[in-house]
């Protein structure tokens, strides 16, 4: 019964995309995530080459008490690019200051932040593709030099005053390094790009957050959550919040993998994380297109959504698992996509 109308309410509604379970953008609920992030690099799980560079770069500038080099994370929306930033903050024992691209409106906004840095202090930006490229130009000397250089006065009366900043750690995360300009890009001394988590890394870090948030699950249960989860630690938890909520419903003390398997069908994820909307595009490829090629503005009228949506947010993971390829004739669906929808193949 609940299966039917989640189906129907999302048909009818076109694809919830801002609140969807699987996504890997945040969504209103993850503000609770917060409570689970790790507070040290131990309690970290995964990223296992980017933790041991960090471990040699942290360490080696503890030891000179000097400010680390300006770090750059970038990769996919939600494998843990902020909770990063945080850990290598607490392991140099730092104060961060944490903003975001679009925040920072005028190029007067960083200047006041940069200035009121201490020694050693993280600025954490994050979306730092989004910045304004004339905010870019303050942070050029700032990153460099530790200086800011403004002009004061006007016409024949103006002169450039470099102003010395303390020296500090600014780390970008984005998920669009491409984005960035050269000149930015260049400035970061170390360039981490955060992969995809493995279902066994996915697990461990399942069954730590069940433990914040007390409630006991099975290994097992576990698994089955991580292997639905895309490979990323927030629709993970995310998932699992859910299934909670299933477990105490039915009076459970343990989540098990019974009530995690009822709970993931119930909210119409399936075995590979692929929830209605990736369903109904993949669908509307095959049953209305005969498998593709079809053009993009095309699928998005045959599905109700915007071109953009299905490019931004559904696609990748599709073309991910090998469900979709795009060709210059439009997308089209793979015997793969064909398969795990129970639909018959043909090379005809």
């Amino acid at each position: 019964m609940i299966k039917s109308q989640f189906s129907k309410e999302n048909k009818d509604d076109g694809f919830d995309v801002a609140n969807r379970l699987v996504s890997s953008l945040t969504i209103d609920e993850d503000e609770s995530e917060k409570s689970l992030r790790p507070h040290s690099m131990d309690e970290y799980v995964g990223q296992s080459k980017i933790k041991r560079n960090l471990d040699v770069y942290v360490t080696a500038a503890k030891e000179r008490k000097d400010a680390l080099d300006h770090v750059l994370l970038y990769g996919p929306p939600g494998l843990g690019k902020t909770t990063l930033a945080h850990v290598i903050a607490a392991e140099l024992g730092a104060q961060i200051r944490v903003t975001s691209g679009p925040a920072i409106e005028r190029a007067a906004d960083l200047a006041a932040i940069l200035t009121n840095l201490e020694k050693g202090d993280i600025l954490f930006i994050d979306e730092i593709h989004r910045l304004n490229r004339n905010i870019e130009e303050v942070l050029y000397p700032a990153m460099e030099d530790f200086s800011l250089d403004f002009v004061s006065g006007k016409g024949p009366m103006a002169r450039s005053i470099r102003l010395p900043l303390k020296h500090f750690t600014l780390i970008g995360a984005t998920t669009r390094a491409g984005m960035l300009s050269s000149p930015l890009r260049d400035r970061f001394g170390m360039m981490l790009r955060l992969e995809m988590y493995t279902p066994d890394e996915l697990t461990k870090i399942i069954v730590r957050s069940a433990g914040i948030l007390g409630i006991a699950i099975e290994q097992s249960a576990a698994l089955e959550l991580a292997k639905r989860s895309r490979g990323t630690p927030r629709i993970a938890n995310r998932l699992l919040r859910r299934v909670r909520d299933f477990a105490q419903y039915e009076k459970l003390e343990t989540i098990n993998v019974e009530i995690t398997r009822k709970a993931l069908s119930l909210m119409d994820v399936d075995e590979l994380g692929l929830d209605i909307t990736d369903r109904t595009v993949l669908e509307a490829i095959i049953d209305k297109f005969g498998g593709g090629p079809v053009g993009l503005d095309t699928l998005a009228a045959s599905t109700g959504e915007e071109a953009s949506t299905i490019e931004d947010v559904v696609e990748p993971f599709l073309i991910q698992l090998g469900f979709i390829t795009r060709t210059p004739r439009g997308r089209a669906c793979t015997k793969n996509a064909y398969e795990h929808l129970g639909k018959r193949f043909s090379d005809d």
